[in-house]
């Protein structure tokens, strides 16, 4: 990844952390106006803060490349700017992608995006499920794990049963 483009992803992560501190980093320069679709507008909306978020979307992680990982990081800010607390995230990491849950990665994992992932955990309660059977593949036991990782027995089995309780797939 480009330096640019990582003051760019630093950039979005501040403004959502540390909003004061964002006026500080380069923005991207945008060189047409967007202009808004009507269908994809929201109504308002009566709920009340700390009622059940009325979005709901899970991602599927199983790539271990970094561009692939940064662009669902940066779909996940981007969600939680748009909709604040009216939106829950999971994601679901199968295969190459669960290394970003490990404690010890056996696969290099970027160090920002090892960070971002605690924080989104962290910061913006997003669930972060792991494969079981991808764990018992590589061998790796519930310590292995990131305290905040959750676990399914069949990853695939969690992004299904997630889209029957609303969770719209979200995949790259």
């Amino acid at each position: 990844m480009s330096l640019s483009h990582k003051f760019m992803a630093l950039g979005l992560a501040l403004s959502l952390s540390f909003p004061a501190l964002a006026s500080d980093v380069p923005a991207a320069k945008s060189t047409f106006q967007l202009k808004p679709v009507p269908e994809l507008q929201d109504p308002p909306s009566d709920r009340f803060p700390g009622d059940p978020a009325e979005h709901k979307a899970v991602y599927m992680w199983n790539k271990h490349d970094t561009d692939y990982q940064i662009g669902i990081l940066n779909s996940i800010q981007a969600m939680i700017k748009k909709y604040g607390d009216n939106v829950e995230i999971a994601v679901v990491a199968i295969g190459p992608g669960l290394h970003v849950l490990a404690k010890e990665p056996q696969r290099k994992v970027d160090q920002l995006i090892y960070d971002r992932v605690e924080g989104f955990a962290k910061d913006y309660n997003v669930r972060w499920i792991a494969c079981g059977n991808t764990m018992n593949t590589i061998h790796w036991e519930h310590s292995d794990m990131r305290q905040f990782a959750e676990y399914s027995e069949v990853g695939a089995a969690a992004l299904m049963e997630l889209q029957e309780e609303g969770y719209k797939l979200l995949v790259w």
